[in-house]
Protein backbone atom coordinates (compact mmCIF):
# COMPACT_ATOMS: atom_id res chain seq x y z
CA UNK A 1 0.00 0.00 0.00
CA UNK A 2 1.33 3.42 -0.95
CA UNK A 3 1.83 6.20 1.55
CA UNK A 4 -1.10 8.57 1.46
CA UNK A 5 -1.77 12.13 2.56
CA UNK A 6 -5.20 13.70 3.04
CA UNK A 7 -5.72 17.43 2.58
CA UNK A 8 -8.76 19.32 3.76
CA UNK A 9 -9.44 22.17 1.32
CA UNK A 10 -12.10 24.83 1.81
CA UNK A 11 -13.73 27.58 -0.12
CA UNK A 12 -14.18 31.07 1.26
CA UNK A 13 -14.08 31.47 5.03
CA UNK A 14 -15.61 34.87 5.83
CA UNK A 15 -15.31 35.49 9.56
CA UNK A 16 -16.07 39.20 9.39
CA UNK A 17 -19.29 41.22 9.72
CA UNK A 18 -22.01 39.05 11.26
CA UNK A 19 -19.71 36.24 12.33
CA UNK A 20 -17.32 38.66 14.03
CA UNK A 21 -20.26 40.15 15.91
CA UNK A 22 -21.28 36.85 17.53
CA UNK A 23 -17.75 35.87 18.59
CA UNK A 24 -16.42 36.88 22.03
CA UNK A 25 -14.49 39.93 20.80
CA UNK A 26 -16.25 42.08 18.20
CA UNK A 27 -15.03 45.01 16.18
CA UNK A 28 -16.96 48.25 15.99
CA UNK A 29 -19.99 47.13 13.92
CA UNK A 30 -19.95 50.18 11.65
CA UNK A 31 -19.99 49.28 7.94
CA UNK A 32 -19.55 51.36 4.81
CA UNK A 33 -21.85 49.45 2.49
CA UNK A 34 -24.54 51.00 0.30
CA UNK A 35 -27.46 49.55 2.28
CA UNK A 36 -26.14 48.04 5.52
CA UNK A 37 -24.32 50.31 7.95
CA UNK A 38 -24.15 48.01 10.99
CA UNK A 39 -22.67 44.49 10.97
CA UNK A 40 -25.19 43.37 13.60
CA UNK A 41 -27.86 43.61 10.92
CA UNK A 42 -26.44 40.42 9.35
CA UNK A 43 -26.95 38.63 12.66
CA UNK A 44 -30.54 39.89 12.75
CA UNK A 45 -31.17 38.64 9.20
CA UNK A 46 -29.91 35.17 10.11
CA UNK A 47 -32.08 35.13 13.24
CA UNK A 48 -35.19 36.09 11.27
CA UNK A 49 -34.73 33.01 9.12
CA UNK A 50 -33.55 30.37 11.58
CA UNK A 51 -34.07 31.66 15.14
CA UNK A 52 -32.14 33.49 17.83
CA UNK A 53 -28.40 32.99 18.22
CA UNK A 54 -27.29 32.98 21.86
CA UNK A 55 -24.10 35.00 21.64
CA UNK A 56 -21.30 35.54 22.30
CA UNK A 57 -20.67 32.03 21.03
CA UNK A 58 -17.65 29.85 21.71
CA UNK A 59 -14.72 30.07 19.31
CA UNK A 60 -15.45 26.68 17.81
CA UNK A 61 -19.15 27.47 17.27
CA UNK A 62 -18.97 28.57 13.59
CA UNK A 63 -17.36 25.27 12.55
CA UNK A 64 -20.15 23.16 14.04
CA UNK A 65 -20.09 19.50 13.00
CA UNK A 66 -17.15 20.15 10.64
CA UNK A 67 -14.68 20.27 13.54
CA UNK A 68 -14.64 16.50 13.92
CA UNK A 69 -14.56 15.80 10.18
CA UNK A 70 -11.71 18.25 9.58
CA UNK A 71 -9.64 16.72 12.36
CA UNK A 72 -9.20 13.55 10.30
CA UNK A 73 -7.17 15.35 7.61
CA UNK A 74 -3.37 15.52 7.69
CA UNK A 75 -3.50 19.23 6.85
CA UNK A 76 -6.27 21.82 6.81
CA UNK A 77 -6.07 24.61 4.21
CA UNK A 78 -8.63 27.43 4.01
CA UNK A 79 -9.12 30.54 1.92
CA UNK A 80 -9.36 33.15 4.68
CA UNK A 81 -11.35 35.92 3.05
CA UNK A 82 -11.27 38.28 6.01
CA UNK A 83 -8.82 40.82 7.38
CA UNK A 84 -7.89 40.22 11.03
CA UNK A 85 -7.59 43.72 12.41
CA UNK A 86 -8.93 46.49 14.59
CA UNK A 87 -7.83 49.09 12.03
CA UNK A 88 -10.44 51.75 11.29
CA UNK A 89 -9.14 52.93 7.90
CA UNK A 90 -11.11 51.04 5.27
CA UNK A 91 -10.84 50.57 1.52
CA UNK A 92 -13.75 52.26 -0.28
CA UNK A 93 -14.82 49.17 -2.22
CA UNK A 94 -18.38 48.51 -1.13
CA UNK A 95 -17.93 45.49 1.15
CA UNK A 96 -15.36 45.17 3.93
CA UNK A 97 -14.69 42.09 6.07
CA UNK A 98 -12.67 42.11 9.28
CA UNK A 99 -12.41 39.91 12.35
CA UNK A 100 -11.14 41.18 15.69
CA UNK A 101 -7.61 39.82 16.34
CA UNK A 102 -8.70 38.47 19.73
CA UNK A 103 -11.01 36.10 17.84
CA UNK A 104 -8.01 34.25 16.38
CA UNK A 105 -8.88 31.20 18.57
CA UNK A 106 -11.68 30.64 16.07
CA UNK A 107 -8.95 29.44 13.68
CA UNK A 108 -6.75 27.67 16.19
CA UNK A 109 -9.75 25.79 17.61
CA UNK A 110 -10.28 24.28 14.15
CA UNK A 111 -6.56 23.44 13.91
CA UNK A 112 -6.19 25.35 10.67
CA UNK A 113 -2.74 24.60 9.21
CA UNK A 114 -2.62 27.21 6.46
CA UNK A 115 -4.56 30.31 5.41
CA UNK A 116 -4.28 31.35 1.78
CA UNK A 117 -4.66 35.12 1.61
CA UNK A 118 -4.44 36.22 -2.03
CA UNK A 119 -8.10 37.25 -2.27
CA UNK A 120 -10.29 40.34 -2.62
CA UNK A 121 -11.01 40.95 1.08
CA UNK A 122 -7.77 40.54 3.03
CA UNK A 123 -6.85 44.21 2.36
CA UNK A 124 -10.34 45.55 3.02
CA UNK A 125 -8.99 47.56 5.97
CA UNK A 126 -5.90 48.87 4.26
CA UNK A 127 -2.26 47.87 4.38
CA UNK A 128 -2.21 48.47 8.13
CA UNK A 129 -5.03 45.92 8.40
CA UNK A 130 -3.05 43.47 6.28
CA UNK A 131 0.05 43.85 8.45
CA UNK A 132 -2.01 43.23 11.58
CA UNK A 133 -3.49 40.15 9.88
CA UNK A 134 -0.02 38.76 9.19
CA UNK A 135 1.20 39.52 12.70
CA UNK A 136 -1.87 37.91 14.27
CA UNK A 137 -1.48 34.72 12.22
CA UNK A 138 2.22 34.56 13.05
CA UNK A 139 1.60 34.99 16.77
CA UNK A 140 -0.95 32.18 16.60
CA UNK A 141 1.50 29.95 14.73
CA UNK A 142 -0.69 29.66 11.62
CA UNK A 143 1.27 29.61 8.33
CA UNK A 144 -0.05 31.64 5.42
CA UNK A 145 0.73 32.33 1.79
CA UNK A 146 -0.33 34.78 -0.90
CA UNK A 147 0.25 37.99 1.05
CA UNK A 148 3.24 39.61 2.66
CA UNK A 149 5.18 42.68 3.69
CA UNK A 150 6.80 42.75 0.28
CA UNK A 151 6.69 40.81 -2.98
CA UNK A 152 9.21 38.21 -1.86
CA UNK A 153 7.17 37.27 1.19
CA UNK A 154 3.86 37.39 -0.69
CA UNK A 155 5.13 35.02 -3.38
CA UNK A 156 6.67 32.52 -0.95
CA UNK A 157 4.80 29.30 -0.22
CA UNK A 158 3.62 28.06 3.12
CA UNK A 159 5.60 24.89 3.81
CA UNK A 160 3.90 22.28 5.96
CA UNK A 161 5.81 19.27 7.29
CA UNK A 162 3.40 16.41 7.89
CA UNK A 163 5.14 13.88 10.10
CA UNK A 164 6.93 11.25 8.06
CA UNK A 165 4.60 11.82 5.09
CA UNK A 166 6.68 14.67 3.70
CA UNK A 167 6.10 18.32 2.92
CA UNK A 168 3.27 20.31 1.35
CA UNK A 169 4.10 23.51 -0.53
CA UNK A 170 1.12 25.86 -0.72
CA UNK A 171 1.34 28.74 -3.19
CA UNK A 172 -1.46 31.31 -3.23
CA UNK A 173 -2.32 33.53 -6.21
CA UNK A 174 -4.96 36.19 -6.78
CA UNK A 175 -6.47 37.39 -10.04
CA UNK A 176 -8.18 40.69 -10.78
CA UNK A 177 -10.98 38.60 -12.36
CA UNK A 178 -12.16 37.90 -8.79
CA UNK A 179 -12.45 41.60 -7.97
CA UNK A 180 -9.01 42.13 -6.42
CA UNK A 181 -7.93 45.74 -7.07
CA UNK A 182 -4.78 45.80 -9.18
CA UNK A 183 -3.21 48.22 -6.70
CA UNK A 184 -3.19 45.51 -4.02
CA UNK A 185 -0.24 43.80 -5.70
CA UNK A 186 2.78 43.40 -3.43
CA UNK A 187 5.95 45.13 -4.62
CA UNK A 188 9.58 45.18 -3.63
CA UNK A 189 9.01 47.51 -0.69
CA UNK A 190 5.21 47.51 -0.39
CA UNK A 191 2.90 45.05 1.39
CA UNK A 192 0.27 43.35 -0.71
CA UNK A 193 -0.83 40.20 -2.50
CA UNK A 194 0.74 37.66 -4.81
CA UNK A 195 -1.03 38.53 -8.06
CA UNK A 196 -1.38 36.75 -11.39
CA UNK A 197 -0.69 39.00 -14.36
CA UNK A 198 -2.77 36.80 -16.68
CA UNK A 199 -3.46 33.15 -17.50
CA UNK A 200 -0.78 32.79 -20.17
CA UNK A 201 1.86 30.13 -20.72
CA UNK A 202 4.51 32.66 -19.73
CA UNK A 203 2.74 33.06 -16.37
CA UNK A 204 2.85 29.27 -15.97
CA UNK A 205 6.58 29.37 -16.70
CA UNK A 206 7.04 32.04 -14.05
CA UNK A 207 5.17 29.91 -11.50
CA UNK A 208 7.28 26.92 -12.47
CA UNK A 209 10.40 28.85 -11.55
CA UNK A 210 8.88 29.84 -8.21
CA UNK A 211 8.04 26.22 -7.44
CA UNK A 212 11.47 24.93 -8.49
CA UNK A 213 13.09 27.35 -6.04
CA UNK A 214 11.44 25.48 -3.14
CA UNK A 215 10.44 22.01 -4.28
CA UNK A 216 12.30 18.97 -3.04
CA UNK A 217 11.75 15.34 -4.11
CA UNK A 218 8.54 13.99 -2.61
CA UNK A 219 6.92 17.41 -1.99
CA UNK A 220 3.22 17.83 -2.75
CA UNK A 221 2.47 21.18 -4.43
CA UNK A 222 -0.85 23.02 -4.04
CA UNK A 223 -1.68 26.05 -6.20
CA UNK A 224 -4.50 28.00 -4.55
CA UNK A 225 -6.18 30.41 -6.97
CA UNK A 226 -8.67 33.18 -6.23
CA UNK A 227 -10.13 33.73 -9.68
CA UNK A 228 -13.35 34.34 -11.55
CA UNK A 229 -16.72 35.82 -10.68
CA UNK A 230 -18.89 35.20 -7.64
CA UNK A 231 -21.84 33.76 -9.53
CA UNK A 232 -22.33 31.47 -12.50
CA UNK A 233 -21.29 27.92 -13.39
CA UNK A 234 -19.38 28.57 -16.60
CA UNK A 235 -15.66 27.89 -16.34
CA UNK A 236 -13.66 30.04 -18.76
CA UNK A 237 -11.46 28.15 -21.19
CA UNK A 238 -8.56 30.29 -19.99
CA UNK A 239 -9.01 28.88 -16.47
CA UNK A 240 -9.02 25.29 -17.69
CA UNK A 241 -5.97 25.79 -19.92
CA UNK A 242 -4.13 27.56 -17.10
CA UNK A 243 -4.92 24.76 -14.63
CA UNK A 244 -3.73 22.17 -17.13
CA UNK A 245 -0.56 24.17 -17.70
CA UNK A 246 0.17 24.29 -13.98
CA UNK A 247 -0.06 20.50 -13.85
CA UNK A 248 1.74 19.82 -17.14
CA UNK A 249 4.54 22.34 -16.86
CA UNK A 250 4.82 23.71 -13.32
CA UNK A 251 4.70 20.55 -11.21
CA UNK A 252 1.43 21.36 -9.42
CA UNK A 253 -0.41 18.41 -7.83
CA UNK A 254 -3.59 20.13 -6.61
CA UNK A 255 -5.37 23.16 -8.11
CA UNK A 256 -7.46 24.72 -5.34
CA UNK A 257 -9.80 27.31 -6.87
CA UNK A 258 -12.13 29.70 -5.09
CA UNK A 259 -14.03 33.00 -5.43
CA UNK A 260 -17.40 31.65 -6.58
CA UNK A 261 -19.98 31.76 -3.79
CA UNK A 262 -21.25 28.33 -4.82
CA UNK A 263 -19.65 25.05 -5.83
CA UNK A 264 -18.38 24.62 -9.40
CA UNK A 265 -17.45 21.58 -11.48
CA UNK A 266 -14.51 19.37 -10.55
CA UNK A 267 -11.99 17.94 -13.00
CA UNK A 268 -9.35 15.26 -12.52
CA UNK A 269 -6.63 15.91 -15.11
CA UNK A 270 -3.82 13.39 -15.44
CA UNK A 271 -4.76 12.08 -11.99
CA UNK A 272 -4.50 15.58 -10.46
CA UNK A 273 -7.58 17.27 -8.94
CA UNK A 274 -8.75 20.66 -10.18
CA UNK A 275 -11.32 22.30 -7.91
CA UNK A 276 -12.42 25.20 -10.09
CA UNK A 277 -14.53 26.80 -7.38
CA UNK A 278 -15.04 25.46 -3.86
CA UNK A 279 -17.87 27.85 -3.01
CA UNK A 280 -18.32 29.47 0.39
CA UNK A 281 -17.71 27.49 3.54
CA UNK A 282 -18.57 30.11 6.18
CA UNK A 283 -20.47 33.31 5.43
CA UNK A 284 -23.16 35.58 6.89
CA UNK A 285 -25.53 35.47 3.92
CA UNK A 286 -28.53 33.95 5.74
CA UNK A 287 -31.62 35.98 4.97
CA UNK A 288 -30.02 38.05 2.19
CA UNK A 289 -32.10 38.11 -0.99
CA UNK A 290 -30.76 37.58 -4.50
CA UNK A 291 -29.06 34.64 -6.24
CA UNK A 292 -31.18 32.15 -4.27
CA UNK A 293 -30.97 29.59 -7.08
CA UNK A 294 -27.26 29.09 -6.37
CA UNK A 295 -27.89 28.19 -2.71
CA UNK A 296 -24.74 29.84 -1.36
CA UNK A 297 -25.60 28.60 2.14
CA UNK A 298 -24.73 25.08 0.93
CA UNK A 299 -21.21 23.85 0.32
CA UNK A 300 -18.71 21.07 0.86
CA UNK A 301 -15.81 20.03 3.00
CA UNK A 302 -13.28 18.77 0.41
CA UNK A 303 -10.95 15.92 1.38
CA UNK A 304 -8.31 15.05 -1.25
CA UNK A 305 -6.25 11.94 -0.54
CA UNK A 306 -3.01 11.82 -2.51
CA UNK A 307 -0.35 9.22 -3.19
CA UNK A 308 2.73 10.86 -1.68
CA UNK A 309 5.10 9.12 -4.12
CA UNK A 310 3.41 10.64 -7.19
CA UNK A 311 1.12 13.39 -5.92
CA UNK A 312 -1.70 11.66 -7.78
CA UNK A 313 -5.27 11.68 -6.50
CA UNK A 314 -6.36 8.51 -4.75
CA UNK A 315 -9.77 9.69 -3.55
CA UNK A 316 -11.78 12.91 -3.29
CA UNK A 317 -14.52 12.94 -0.68
CA UNK A 318 -17.13 15.69 -0.41
CA UNK A 319 -19.04 16.28 2.82
CA UNK A 320 -22.10 18.54 2.35
CA UNK A 321 -22.47 21.56 4.62
CA UNK A 322 -25.03 24.24 5.36
CA UNK A 323 -24.69 27.55 7.18
CA UNK A 324 -27.54 27.86 9.69
CA UNK A 325 -27.55 30.36 12.55
CA UNK A 326 -24.04 31.28 11.37
CA UNK A 327 -22.81 27.75 12.05
CA UNK A 328 -21.96 24.76 9.87
CA UNK A 329 -24.62 22.06 10.13
CA UNK A 330 -25.47 18.98 8.09
CA UNK A 331 -27.98 19.74 5.32
CA UNK A 332 -31.23 17.85 5.02
CA UNK A 333 -31.70 15.04 2.51
CA UNK A 334 -33.18 17.28 -0.18
CA UNK A 335 -30.25 19.72 -0.04
CA UNK A 336 -27.68 16.89 0.00
CA UNK A 337 -29.30 15.47 -3.13
CA UNK A 338 -29.28 18.92 -4.77
CA UNK A 339 -25.54 19.27 -4.10
CA UNK A 340 -24.91 15.82 -5.56
CA UNK A 341 -26.95 16.77 -8.63
CA UNK A 342 -24.88 19.94 -9.13
CA UNK A 343 -21.57 18.06 -8.84
CA UNK A 344 -22.74 15.52 -11.43
CA UNK A 345 -24.22 18.13 -13.76
CA UNK A 346 -21.20 20.42 -13.68
CA UNK A 347 -18.70 17.56 -13.78
CA UNK A 348 -20.23 15.88 -16.83
CA UNK A 349 -18.06 17.97 -19.16
CA UNK A 350 -14.97 16.75 -17.30
CA UNK A 351 -15.99 13.12 -16.99
CA UNK A 352 -16.49 13.28 -13.22
CA UNK A 353 -19.41 12.10 -11.14
CA UNK A 354 -20.19 11.75 -7.45
CA UNK A 355 -21.81 8.83 -5.67
CA UNK A 356 -22.91 8.53 -2.07
CA UNK A 357 -20.73 6.30 0.13
CA UNK A 358 -22.50 7.22 3.39
CA UNK A 359 -25.57 9.26 4.17
CA UNK A 360 -23.40 12.37 4.61
CA UNK A 361 -20.47 11.76 2.24
CA UNK A 362 -20.00 11.77 -1.52
CA UNK A 363 -17.02 10.35 -3.36
CA UNK A 364 -15.88 11.58 -6.75
CA UNK A 365 -15.33 9.19 -9.61
CA UNK A 366 -13.50 10.08 -12.79
CA UNK A 367 -12.44 8.66 -16.12
CA UNK A 368 -8.78 7.67 -16.02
Amino acid sequence: MTDQLTLFLSGDVMLGRGLDQILPHSNDPVLYESYVKDARHYVELAERVNGLIDHPVTYDYPWGFAMEAMSEADARIINLETSITKNQAYEDKGINYRMHPDNIPCLTAARIDCCVLANNHVLDWGRAGLLETLETLEEAGIPYSGAGRDHQEASSPAILKVGDKGRILIFSFGSTTSGIPRGWKARKKRPGLHMLENFSSSQVDSIRQQILAYKEPGDVVVASLHWGSNWGYDIPRSHQEFAHGLIDNAGVDVVHGHSSHHVLGIEVYKEKPILYGCGDLLNDYEGIGGHESYKAHLGFLYFATLDTSTGNLVALKLVPTQVKKLQLVRPNKRDREWLQYVVIREGAHFGTRAHRITEDTLQLTWQG
